[in-house]
């Protein structure tokens, strides 16, 4: 099992849980060097780029790779190979998948998975943060996404989605909208769909459409993936709009419209500053869709 490391030095084991956690602050050199060598390749590491959960880098045989961490008890029912798994849709402007590499590092309590996958040339449109520009993205981009998201919507899959590692659930759905706006909402959910659910401008490309980062898709509430770009596109009024006229009959069924108040209630429900381009957008759509649901 591989020894937690950060900055070349050994962590103690007290500080692991919460410092190991994020791969930001701690280069993990010894588990790069794993990957490179399941997988017979050499990472570019100048070009690293580094998120909380994972790394993702070029290799030296012109792929891609990105090396995910999970703590073990994220792993029960569907397990980790959303990546894997997503090899088998079609019809969706995904990167093709090769091989992965996966292991335990159970004194820590994680689990890792490397996935390398066909390298995109495009880049992510807003890596990180609230998207405040319109990207001005061409006809061909939105029609290959609204392709992308028609052909994923009639997959045939049994996974169930994870959205920020945890199960979407009818329960949840319910908790998250009746937390910020009350009881006195139905929020049963009537139809469930193959969903990314993890469908912000940081894991779509431009200018050519690419969907990224395929650990988390399975069966969601329909119109899942529109209403969070929708949302992720709040503080462009414009852009909000595009996204919700593509998507609109996803978007107009109750199922959309509930998953719009979703995350329009993780807005509103978010710490104060995290999201402030979009929360008085997020305040106008949730009265809209109150009163439409309770109409």
């Amino acid at each position: 099992m591989s020894t937690v490391r950060g900055g070349g030095a050994c962590l103690s084991s007290a500080a692991t849980t919460a410092a190991a956690l994020d791969l930001r602050a701690h280069p993990r050199d010894d588990v790069l060097a794993r990957v490179e060598k399941a997988l017979e390749m050499r990472l570019d590491r100048a070009g690293l780029v580094r998120k909380r959960r994972s790394i993702g880098a070029a290799t030296d045989r012109g792929t891609w790779v990105r090396v995910e961490m999970r703590r073990m008890e994220k792993m029960a029912g569907q397990g980790f190979n959303g990546p894997e798994a997503a090899a088998l849709l079609s019809g969706i402007a995904k990167p093709a998948w090769h091989a992965s590499v996966t292991w335990s590092e159970r004194e820590h309590g994680l689990m890792w998975r490397a996935d390398e996958t066909e390298l995109v040339a495009a880049v992510p449109i807003k890596p990180g943060g609230v998207l405040t520009t319109d990207p001005q993205l061409p006809a061909a981009w939105w029609s290959t996404l609204n392709a992308s998201l028609d052909a994923l919507a009639v997959a045939e899959t049994t996974r169930i989605a994870t959205l920020h590692t945890t199960p979407i659930t009818q329960a949840r759905v319910a908790e998250q909208i009746r937390a910020a706006f009350g009881p006195d909402i139905d929020t049963t959910i009537e139809r469930w769909v193959p969903a990314h659910a993890d469908f912000a401008w940081a894991n779509l490309t431009g200018p050519e459409c690419w969907i990224l980062d395929w650990e988390d898709w399975g069966l969601a509430p329909r119109g899942l993936d529109a209403a969070m770009l929708w949302a992720a596109s709040l503080a462009v009024p414009g852009l909000a709009e595009q996204v919700y006229r593509l998507r609109q009959a996803d978007l107009d069924s109750r199922d959309g419209q509930l998953m719009q108040l979703f995350f329009a209630a993780a807005i509103v429900g978010a710490p104060g500053g995290s999201v402030g381009p979009l929360l008085d957008a997020a305040r106008t759509a949730a009265d809209r869709l109150l009163t439409e649901l309770r109409s």
